[in-house]
């Protein structure tokens, strides 16, 4: 038997993320190289750790794996994890159509499809003094027909003011869309489908990929379909899972409540939550979020977080009664018109 190659014992990884790679040194022992994967050129990995600097040549892999943001404070992972942490974990749940970055921050284009996927992420030093750094995303977004968006992170309870990048870019005319609370809590904590009932007349179904019934169901920022690049960022996760409950009553039946489970190390991520006007205030939410808690638990994932606008109160109330807690705030900076 010959042994594997090294690539096969690989796990994909993504630039920016956690990783650790088990590589051979030159006496033919092997050690570990954990920390953030900064370089992958093909031919080596280029990681940086708390002591440096390590550059693995893939020859010498002989296993590598994403792994999960290190805490940052004590406490469960899902409190404990860092904002910026938190932002890169969100990020692989939800890849762009194309990503350029900029020192820390990430350039993200996605023929206009959501917020998440067309804006910059602006996470540590971009690598240019911060006027520079803004520059050139408008540049890269113009370029793209895609109008200058900016994604800050910052504490709940405000809008970031007083760090450098908020207040420059409100001193230049830059404005505030869709401020938005991230909330986490402990996977083995939500509630699963075994304690969530259905109403009688209802039937969940679930699969890795979505079907027309669910995307029929979804209606991000009110599009009347989702558009192509929509279905490629819906399946970009590590993976995924799309819920829907079905009214057998009806004709067919008819998808009446949906919601979208992802998956990357350590965490799971519920998205595109929505229920249809005529079934609310009967458990379809908290029966959604019970079964991509069950899958979430079924893959490993010890947290799970989730996104909702700030000023919806119905939703926020909904993930508050299941356990999730808020970790942080972000909003978008908007370029004002050349």
């Amino acid at each position: 038997m010959t042994d594997p190659t090294p690539d096969a014992l690989v796990r994909p990884l993504t630039v920016g993320g956690r990783v650790v790679v088990r590589h051979r040194l030159p006496d033919g022992s092997a050690t570990d190289a954990l920390g953030d994967l900064l370089a992958d050129d093909g031919e080596t990995l280029r990681i940086a750790t708390r002591r440096g600097e390590v550059v693995v040549a893939r020859a010498d892999v002989l296993a590598a794996k994403p792994v999960p943001p290190p805490p940052a404070r004590k406490g469960p992972p899902h409190t404990a994890v860092g904002t910026e942490d938190l932002e890169r974990v969100m990020a692989e749940h939800w890849r762009p159509l194309e990503r350029v970055d900029l020192g820390g921050w990430r350039l993200r284009a996605s023929e206009g499809f959501t917020g998440r996927a067309n804006s910059a992420l602006a996470l540590g030093d971009p690598g240019l003094p911060l006027r520079e750094a803004v520059a050139a995303v408008v540049d890269f977004h113009t370029a793209r027909g895609l109008q200058p968006l900016v994604a800050v992170a910052h504490p709940d309870g405000g809008l970031g003011e007083g760090t450098a990048l908020v207040d420059l870019l409100a001193a230049t005319g830059w404005t505030v869309r869709t401020p938005t609370v991230v909330l986490t809590a402990a996977t083995d904590d939500l509630p699963g489908a075994a304690e969530v009932p259905l109403p009688a007349g209802l039937r969940v179904e679930t699969s890795a990929e979505p079907d027309d019934a669910w995307l029929e169901r979804y209606h991000y920022q009110g599009l009347p379909t989702v558009p192509p690049a929509g279905r490629r960022i819906l399946v970009s996760a590590d993976e995924q899972v799309f819920v829907r409950i079905v009214d057998t009553g009806t004709d067919g039946g008819t998808t009446v409540a949906i919601a979208r489970g992802s998956l990357s190390p350590g965490w799971a991520g519920v998205t595109a939550v929505e229920t249809l006007p005529s079934h609310r205030r009967r458990g379809l939410g908290r029966r959604v979020l019970a079964e991509v808690a069950d899958w979430a638990r079924s893959r490993g994932a010890a947290s799970t977080y989730l996104q909702v606008q700030g000023d919806n109160a119905a939703a926020r109330a909904l993930y508050a009664g299941v356990g999730f807690t808020v970790h942080h705030a972000y909003h978008y900076r908007v370029a004002p018109q050349r």
